[in-house]
């Protein structure tokens, strides 16, 4: 059976794997789908998916297979019996893992004649298929470009760079953010529900707030690339001092401080690292070189 541009298969069906499929059969492509434990692909093939009785079947199938499995070492176990389906072929890989490993996996697919690209998908399984979602690429541009309509599909697609370890060392800074700036609204929910206030009545005033700060990121990332942080918005000296306000309010009221005790810590390492005078953003000179404020 020959298949058009717009035949997709999908190898993996977890959560993600299965949330990807869908949509994807929901935008009118054609789907093959394959996963190790079949019974989880019944749902799929009832709305009109092809189910592969192996890998090699599924990427036979198609042009382009999308991957979505535990780790690399599973991406492996699956498709390392079954490389010779892999030439003249598009793997787009949205398995998670390390930069390191997605380089490997792109010298691996080029040994084997096959197109490349990594991927990260950041949002949730009911996410998918959101236009505002972002998925994140990294690898051929030719390849990327190519696919671009079936990957819009998904979510919005940003290509990062020819590097195929972008994608991944992206995932992982963003996920850092968002861990930090969740524990930080959970720290100040608690925070003021110490004295009675709903979490639903502080989280709008804490988003608006995001908005804020988000422009304070947009003013110190020149400063960042510049090397150079001029104090004339708030100095790290400052911070220590307001920082101290919230370690307090939150002790007096019983909350955890860790969190902000450790970025004090950072910020007081900044300070004696002769910072003291220059805007936050001069806290990275001590992230990057942790070292030299010891």
């Amino acid at each position: 059976m020959r298949y058009g541009q717009s035949a997709v298969s999908v190898i993996g069906l977890g959560s993600m794997g299965s949330a990807l499929a869908s949509v994807l059969l929901e935008q009118g492509h054609e789907i093959t789908v394959w996963n190790r434990s079949a019974p989880k692909a019944r749902p799929l093939a009832d709305r009109g998916a092809r189910l592969a009785a192996t890998p090699g079947e599924a990427i036979a199938a198609s042009p382009l297979t999308i991957a979505c499995v535990l780790d690399y070492e599973a991406l492996h176990d699956v498709l390392d019996p079954v490389t010779g389906s892999l030439a003249g072929k598009v793997l787009v890989n949205l398995t998670s893992g390390s930069p390191e490993q997605a380089r490997e996996a792109a010298t691996w697919a080029r040994s084997h004649a096959a197109g490349y690209l990594d991927g990260a998908v950041m949002t949730t399984p009911p996410g998918v298929g959101n236009p505002e979602m972002m998925f994140l690429y990294s690898g051929s541009r030719a390849v990327f470009e190519a696919h671009r309509p079936t990957l819009a599909s998904l979510g919005d697609p940003l290509y990062l760079g020819s590097d195929p370890g972008l994608a991944s060392l992206y995932d992982a800074a963003l996920l850092g953010l968002m861990w930090s700036t969740m524990t930080g609204w959970l720290h100040g929910t608690a925070l003021v529900g110490a004295e009675q206030t709903p979490a639903t009545s502080f989280t709008p005033v804490a988003v608006r707030w995001l908005t804020t700060v988000a422009g304070f990121l947009t003013t110190y990332a020149p400063q960042v690339e510049a090397g150079r942080y001029p104090g004339d918005d708030a100095t790290v000296e400052v911070q220590i001092a307001a920082i101290g306000h919230l370690i307090h309010a939150a002790a007096a009221r019983g909350i955890d401080n860790t969190l902000p005790e450790l970025l004090k810590s950072v910020m007081e390492r900044t300070r004696d690292a002769g910072h003291g005078a220059e805007s936050y953003a001069s806290v990275i000179e001590v992230l990057r070189n942790p070292g030299d404020a010891a």
